[in-house]
């Protein structure tokens, strides 16, 4: 009976925590518009010069990696999107988890 109470408190905890994260990934204000075309560009470059070669897939597999990795480090040096740190400037009346 206490591993149900358990599992409840970590599905709601789970919950809030994609709930923050999808939040945060698709806030205007999340990243700054210059880094927003950089990447696009970026992805837009590496699709063009690696069409259809069995290359595109490795790199896209290593971008994916990296700006995952570069994700949890942020999120692991910002407390969970609740202290700024680098470009994450954490603002309390929009960033307040619900």
């Amino acid at each position: 009976m206490g591993n149900k109470n358990i599992d409840s408190n970590y599905s709601m905890a789970l919950g809030k925590t994609i709930k923050r994260e999808l939040e945060v990934a698709f806030s205007k204000h999340s990243q700054p518009i210059w880094f927003r075309v950089l990447k696009y560009i970026l992805l837009g470059v590496i699709l063009f010069f690696f069409w259809g070669t069995k290359l595109l897939w490795i790199i896209l597999l290593i971008t994916f990696a990296f700006a995952l990795l570069l994700h949890f480090w942020y999120r692991y040096k910002t407390h969970s999107w609740t202290k700024s740190y680098g470009l994450w400037k954490h603002e309390k009346n929009r960033a307040n988890p619900k």
